[in-house]
């Protein structure tokens, strides 16, 4: 289940072969009875061991990446040229991620992982042992580098990966419901606390995943418990380490304001700007996919080096800089908000379109997740708002944040406890403004066409067969 970085299928299980199956032919499992058993506390004793090494894994992938964007983008220029980087800084450096990125889709095994350019997925099954290179690597250079995504999506997969992989080989005909549960725990201990809180990323996953009812008690269990230790191990090796937190937290919170009729009519047209925003940037990805694959690793470098232009072109004209349209926004997200009044309405809505383009332009060859880019781009949104009658800061990003997050990810729920758990002990009172916008954002997306190609497309691995059969 917790593969929302796509590979191999595998074949569904009933929890139980001694499970009463009713005339309709589907398994009655009571969950207290499974949750009372002695394989199912063995469970969650693995999930609780499963999370250190996993959780120190995903630690370790996050500090390289911070390492090597600071050595690129600060360490280098600093010393080359005694200031931070010039705006053309970051234009050859991504397109190495291009080069590098196309080339470990193709010639490693699988794909390199989920194209991020289907929004959030799960399912499927974790993936086989020999594409967690090619996710690692493909994630890595993508991110490390500059393209606008973010970690979440290759560190869920990462996880899920390795705990199918311990699971296995303790015991190589464990039942596919056994894989799911441990999976579906190292995905959950991999993003622990990377959004903020433990629950916020379980959440993620299981609202991805479509997980509800009996399934949902039998696999948040384990998933937690993972998730809470591994959010120990984050808090223990950064102590230990310095390396940093790889949480997303705002620090400074604009205070927010009770919800008027003015601000709830405003969350209105945030959410269908957000939708008709999200649409437009899915568009540009999925028109772009069949291009990439014509040619992965000229058109990759291709991206890359547009990507760094349009960077450049923002610091240029803004003075801001490149930094805030490269990466995943999850660093940029807390400057953006506490500096919010020091920003032109130009500025804003210039770092929107750079963004926005930056954004659609890697999904559409790159490696990563969607939910870092959509904050930020829905807080930018939401700044730009916060001048309009009867708005204030606090809501505008909040419903920001929500709307953009509904829209990109198709997951409501999880979008909305994204922007208030963000505000912190203020999200109660843009609760209601962001529910407004992410129902309408959401409600929205559904109803406009579909975005990319009419003709169905064939999965990531088949194109990658096919490229390297046309080669």
């Amino acid at each position: 289940m917790a593969d929302s970085n796509g590979s191999r299928s595998r074949p569904a299980s009933k929890v139980s072969k001694h499970a009463p199956t009713p005339p309709g032919g589907s398994a009655v499992v009571d969950p207290v009875a499974v949750i009372r058993s002695r394989q199912y506390i063995g469970a969650l004793v693995l999930a609780a061991i499963l999370g250190i090494p996993i959780s120190a894994v995903a630690y370790g992938f996050l500090a390289l990446v911070a390492a090597i964007q600071k050595l690129v983008f600060t360490t280098l220029p600093n010393q080359i040229f005694g200031s931070p980087a010039p705006a053309w800084w970051p234009v050859p450096w991504l397109v190495v991620s291009g080069v590098l990125t196309a080339l470990t889709i193709r010639y490693l095994p699988g794909p390199g992982g989920h194209s991020p350019a289907f929004g959030f997925t799960t399912g499927g099954g974790p993936p086989v042992p020999r594409d967690l290179p090619g996710i690692a690597l493909a994630a890595l250079t993508t991110l490390s580098l500059g393209a606008v995504l973010g970690p979440e999506a290759p560190l869920i997969a990462i996880g899920g990966g390795l705990a199918a992989l311990t699971v296995h080989l303790a015991r190589k005909d464990a039942p596919p419901t056994a894989l799911t549960i441990m999976a579906s725990a190292g995905s959950f201990a991999a993003v622990s606390t990377l959004l903020g809180s433990p629950v916020l990323g379980a959440f993620l996953i299981m609202e991805a995943a479509g997980i509800g009812g009996m399934t949902l008690t039998l696999v948040a269990l384990p998933g937690l418990l993972a998730s809470g230790i591994g959010a120990l191990v984050f808090i223990g090796l950064n102590n230990w380490t310095g390396f940093g937190t790889f949480s997303l937290a705002l620090g400074s919170v604009p205070p927010a304001v009770p919800p008027t009729l003015a601000s709830l009519a405003w969350a209105i047209v945030m959410g269908l700007g957000g939708a008709l925003l999200a649409w437009l940037i899915r568009s540009l990805a999925l028109a772009l996919r069949p291009i990439v694959h014509l040619n992965r690793v000229v058109v990759t470098s291709l991206l890359g080096l547009l990507i760094g232009l349009i960077a450049m072109t923002y610091q240029l004209i803004s003075g801001q800089s490149f930094s805030q349209v490269l990466f995943s926004g999850q660093d940029a997200l807390p400057e953006l908000v506490n500096h919010a009044t020091d920003y032109s309405l130009a500025v804003l809505l210039l770092l929107i379109l750079c963004k926005a383009l930056a954004y659609g332009l890697s999904l559409s060859a790159f490696r990563g997740g969607p939910v870092f880019p959509s904050m930020f781009v829905g807080a930018a949104l939401g700044v730009a708002a916060s001048a309009l009658p009867g708005m204030n800061l606090a809501a505008g990003i909040g419903m920001g944040i929500g709307a953009m997050c509904a829209a990109m990810l198709r997951l409501p729920l999880t979008a909305t406890l994204l922007a208030v758990v963000l505000m912190g002990t203020d999200g109660v009172l843009v609760t209601p403004q962001v529910v407004v916008a992410v129902v309408v954002a959401f409600v929205i997306t559904i109803v406009l066409p579909a975005p990319g190609p009419k003709t169905p497309e064939p999965t990531d691995q088949d194109q990658v067969r096919s490229e390297a059969k046309a080669a």
